[in-house]
């Protein structure tokens, strides 16, 4: 497959003719190298000394400097750094690789599932196959990448072309508690060739380090946009009114049902119910069950502003929540785990439905 060369590789294939050394240096000659340290002045004798200023003395080599590395010997590309910017990523660098962390930002999603959908979108985006995939292992390897870029066209001859064929591998690895992983990538084959001649080029450890980051970065940038759409959805989902009902029926104790899933109606309850005068005392969404508190504190005041008092006498009470697929049941019962009354029950649900389908403005 053939897709668009991307900035690394195009400072990469700076001539057509240069190695894979000379691609690195710089363009202007290395006569310095041969300069050579000036005689001191000479002063006669009985004359005093000038003083001299040490301001541009070069600094001795440190102990961990190679001296061997001036000249065309120096890489002089700026340093390529790893960028984690989606939400909820990190870095952590080793000395053996690099590893962005990524901490769960949906407890409703499987953190690996969504990272290997992640990669596999980006990998779809770029035209780029995947040749082997294991997800039980966590290892995803792309088929070869190949770029291609024209250095100089000849209205004569044949145009000469740099080409650029690799590998890579993802590595996922997600922590037992499912709420944070690791992605690291390597650099699997490397082949480059000019005018279709393969060339035999062995990496150095900071060219593997190079290209394996800008592949990382545009993963994890591609990764942000994705999370970044997730978020929003899920804000949005949060901020819609839920629509209820109620269910009075003969043969069973009357109930709301809320037409969305358990989660959703969950978390708007925990919303609501303060809102209404019903403290969140306790909680198991595992159950379904809130314990709430009443504290009929409405008097003259409430009265006067239009506050609308709940037919419930002060103290405990329990709201049942039970998942019904794509709807939700909610139930309403006393300290003493009885059901309300239909009649309580209906003038409740005046109250809680209103707030339950109320647009609310986003918060981000």
């Amino acid at each position: 497959m053939l897709k668009k060369v991307t900035p690394l590789i195009m400072i990469a294939a700076v001539s057509a003719c240069s190695s894979q050394m000379e691609r690195r240096q710089t363009n202007d000659d290395d006569t310095y190298l041969q300069a050579a340290t000036g005689e001191a002045l000479q002063i006669p004798d009985g004359l005093q000394q000038p003083r001299y200023s040490h301001e541009y003395d070069l600094p001795q080599l440190g102990n961990k400097a190679n001296p061997e590395l001036v000249g065309r010997s120096l890489d002089i590309r700026p340093p390529l750094q790893v960028l984690p910017m989606a939400e909820g990523t990190r870095l952590e660098e080793g000395s053996d690789n690099i590893k962005i962390v990524v901490e769960s930002i949906n407890n409703d999603v499987d953190l690996k599932q969504e990272i290997f959908a992640t990669l596999k979108g980006f990998l779809a985006q770029q035209q780029i196959g995947i040749q082997a995939e294991d997800y039980g292992k966590g290892v995803l390897e792309t088929d070869w990448i190949e770029s291609s870029e024209v250095l100089d066209s000849s209205f004569w001859g044949s145009d000469e072309v740099y080409s650029l064929r690799q590998r890579y591998q993802y590595l996922v690895e997600v922590r037992p508690h499912g709420r944070s992983g690791n992605i690291v990538i390597n650099l699997l084959e490397h082949e480059e060739s000019y005018q279709g001649d393969n060339r035999d080029v062995v990496l150095s450890g900071e060219d593997k380090r190079r290209y394996t980051i800008d592949m990382l970065n545009r993963s994890i940038a591609y990764m942000s946009i994705k999370r970044e759409q997730a978020l929003e959805t899920k804000r949005r989902q949060e901020s819609m009114g839920i629509e209820m009902t109620l269910q009075d029926t003969e043969t069973e104790p009357a109930y709301w049902l809320a037409n969305a899933q358990f989660k959703q109606v969950w978390n708007r309850l925990r919303l609501v119910l303060p809102e209404l005068g019903l403290e969140i005392a306790e909680m198991d969404s595992s159950k379904g069950l809130l314990y709430v508190n009443y504290a009929d504190d409405s008097g003259f005041w409430s009265s006067l502003w239009g506050d609308t008092k709940l037919p419930l006498e002060k103290g405990v009470y329990r709201v049942l929540v039970k998942d019904a697929g794509e709807q939700t049941k909610l139930w309403m019962h006393d300290s003493e785990d009885k059901p309300l009354s239909d009649e309580q029950m209906t003038e409740i649900y005046k109250v809680l439905s209103e707030q339950m389908q109320e647009e609310r403005n986003r918060r981000r």
